[in-house]
């Protein structure tokens, strides 16, 4: 199953988990929701773990440092705040505010210890990619910055403007290739802007072996184990997507465009 709908609950779920195993093995993917007040203690085993703020406000503390006052009114509105939790470290999230809370909790295996560390919005740097109804904004996380700082999480964030797409031209990342392709399993987590909105989101290999679509709303997951994956948000709603990106050979970013459709940057 490579979608997972979005629903309503309270705590901690996990969304891309041990019951995606036979899709996915360097990814996990779940959303912390907390009421006004409330406390969240966890510690995971051997993953290294990227605490992204949704919505709200909060504290968190992790390996003896505590980050107090972190808030963001929506992914909208605001760049991204975010917590480094390194593998086997106790953690807590305190809801701060007089609104819910939401975090996502994105997972990687690791061996790797390192220490945990902030990214703040002023450490968010935004980049125009694409071209005409193609263009979309993206801003890296926990990416290039963080080289030496995590062993293989990749986290970032993307805004498509209502009826653009995005991962386009269709590009993948599944085949080795040094300097010319990364292979780096990935998770989209989306959220619409008015919420009722939806987008589709395809995924394809060459051989079309693997060949479908999908109509993503919400708080849905999507699953990206290979292939080819555009998505293109309907018109009249912004789309974003947080992506985790992990794999077993190297951390690098080096998508590869479907050679049927790398003339659109020239047309």
């Amino acid at each position: 199953m490579l979608l997972v709908k979005g629903q309503e609950f309270s705590g901690y779920r996990e969304m891309v988990g041990e019951q995606n195993e036979g899709s996915l093995r360097f990814l996990r993917f779940g959303v912390l929701k907390l009421e006004p007040g409330a406390t969240h203690q966890g510690q995971f085993g051997d993953v290294e773990t990227v605490l992204l703020l949704l919505s709200g406000q909060c504290d968190i503390t992790s390996s003896g440092e505590t980050y107090q006052g972190l808030s963001r009114t929506d992914v909208f509105a605001e760049r991204a705040t975010a917590v480094y939790v390194p593998v086997r470290t106790a953690f807590t999230v305190t809801n701060t505010g007089n609104t819910p809370l939401e975090v996502a909790v994105c997972q990687a295996p690791a061996t790797e210890e390192h220490r945990p560390f902030l990214v703040t919005p002023d450490d968010v740097k935004p980049r125009l990619v694409g071209k005409d109804n193609y263009s979309r904004y993206v801003h890296d996380v926990v990416v290039k910055e963080a080289e030496g700082k995590v062993q293989r999480i990749i986290v970032g964030e993307t805004f498509n403007l209502p009826g653009n797409w995005s991962s386009y031209p269709p590009h993948k990342h599944d085949d080795y290739q040094p300097g010319v392709e990364a292979c780096m399993e990935e998770v989209y987590y989306y959220r619409l802007k008015p919420q009722q909105g939806f987008g589709l989101q395809a995924i394809y290999t060459a051989d079309r072996s693997l060949d479908e679509v999908y109509r993503v709303e919400h708080g849905d997951v999507f699953l990206i184990p290979r292939g080819y994956h555009p998505v293109c948000a309907a018109a009249g709603y912004e789309l974003y997507y947080l992506w985790v990106m992990a794999g077993d050979i190297d951390r690098v970013m080096i998508p590869h465009d479907d050679p049927a459709h790398t003339w659109v940057h020239n047309a």
